[in-house]
């Protein structure tokens, strides 16, 4: 479990950082620049991460992860990607680490509540909220009144960040195998 363990909290940190960078930049293709930018597709992996350490070890060992994964993208944020005389950066910094750490935790307990359900009844159901308490926090911490079209870019983010939880229901049930239950 060890080796497992720190690949997953490794991952969840790369995938901090990378959706960091990545909310950044939008799309700026099809006219989806004011309503989507490229952390919405990089990020929905945390909650995959998230949900095969809770459904394999239990919630105790799926929050140590949250917890690391968090520690690790929020200091190479802070170090490599905030510029603290930009407020906004500050904000982003700020808002990735209060959404990330009550999303991903919110998730851990929605999905020990539902992990007897079928199969794709606890990933999906606590990814979406997860997502979605996600999605406010941080476009409203990160942006809010610095004339960022924060509202239409978190309802984008959020509507990729469903699609890719759906996505994320089949690397889950093949990683099942892997994984085994509580």
């Amino acid at each position: 479990m060890n080796k497992l363990f720190v690949l997953l909290s490794l991952i969840m940190g790369v995938v901090v950082l990378a959706s960091n960078y990545l909310v950044q930049f939008p799309i700026n293709y099809y006219g989806l620049e004011e309503i989507l930018t490229y952390g919405a597709f990089s990020y929905p992996i945390a909650f995959l991460i998230t949900d095969l350490a809770n459904r394999s070890y239990g919630k105790e060992i799926a929050r140590k992860i949250v917890y690391i994964g968090f520690a690790i993208g929020i200091s190479f944020t802070l170090l490599f990607s905030t510029n603290f005389a930009d407020l906004i950066s500050i904000r982003i910094a700020i808002g990735s680490g209060t959404a990330f750490l009550i999303a991903q935790l919110l998730d851990v307990q929605i999905f020990d509540n539902l992990r007897k359900k079928a199969w794709f009844i606890a990933p999906f159901t606590s990814s979406i909220i997860g997502s979605a308490v996600d999605t406010f926090l941080f476009f409203s911490i990160s942006f809010y009144a610095t004339g960022v079209p924060w509202v239409t870019l978190s309802l984008g983010d959020l509507t990729v960040k469903i699609i890719v939880a759906l996505l994320m229901l089949i690397p889950f049930r093949l990683l099942l195998k892997t994984f085994k239950p509580v």
